[in-house]
């Protein structure tokens, strides 16, 4: 873990040596209050929750966490200095958890920032704050499992243009598979138990739940798994890159 802690704060602290970091958290906070008080109506419901703020994190981070995760191992591959970093006396899931949990804390900073319309609903009414941190902390697991599968298909190419591409379609997949426009694909031949299968898979209704202000421990291990899952897939493909 000593090894990973290196990493996470090396690959924290480059975020910030550059103006991308900036720029990222300004184009989030832009957009999050922009769906939110526009296309949400956050003023004109009248209610005190942020339901209209969390609607539209999931589309938020279909674009943006992955502008993020293309970067983590294409770019080191086209440098070539992932011949290096592999060649250190460090295993291989460590690199991986490292940077992983550097891009992870990075989007939690940019989600942090977003705290005066917390502050905001506080002073128009009596939310149940209670909820709102429960569904922090929904966004931010969703946001780990887009990052966990941009990281993966980042390290499969040189190509960082490549890299966001194909994280953009894959997690657009799992946003969309719990809704009818994926399942009636299924419904009339596959089995019941495939379909609902499809259905489980669904980014966004995991998310709905913990939005929601529910502590759904199905939802939180559901993103954990993906989680481990696709870090467990990116160690296999960097250890198949290094064996070539």
């Amino acid at each position: 873990m000593n090894k990973t802690g290196i990493i996470f704060r090396r690959e924290l602290s480059a975020y910030f040596a550059t103006p991308v970091a900036y720029v990222f958290i300004v184009i989030f906070l832009v957009l999050a209050s922009a769906f939110t008080f526009y296309l949400g109506n956050f003023y004109e419901r009248g209610q005190a929750d942020l339901s209209p703020f969390f609607t539209f994190h999931p589309w938020l981070y279909l674009f943006l966490v992955p502008a993020i995760s293309m970067r983590l191992w294409a770019e080191e591959r086209k440098s070539g200095s992932i011949e290096l970093l592999l060649t250190l006396p460090i295993r291989t899931s460590e690199v991986v958890l490292g940077k992983f949990l550097a891009a992870w804390a990075f989007c939690g900073i940019a989600l942090a920032f977003t705290f005066p319309i917390w502050i905001t609903v506080n002073y128009l009414g009596e939310p149940d704050n209670g909820a709102i941190f429960t569904a922090y902390l929904g966004s931010l697991l969703m946001a780990g499992a887009f990052l966990a599968i941009g990281a993966c298909i980042s390290a499969t190419t040189r190509n960082q243009v490549i890299a966001f591409i194909i994280t953009v379609v894959v997690c657009f997949g799992f946003l969309l598979s719990g809704l009818p426009l994926v399942l009636d694909l299924f419904s009339g031949w596959a089995p019941q138990v495939l379909t609902d299968a499809v259905a489980s898979l669904s980014f966004m209704t995991h998310f709905r739940s913990l939005s929601r202000g529910v502590i759904d421990l199905r939802a939180v291990v559901y993103f954990g798994l993906v989680i481990g899952f696709w870090l467990a897939a990116n160690t296999v493909v960097l250890d198949l890159k290094k064996a070539d």
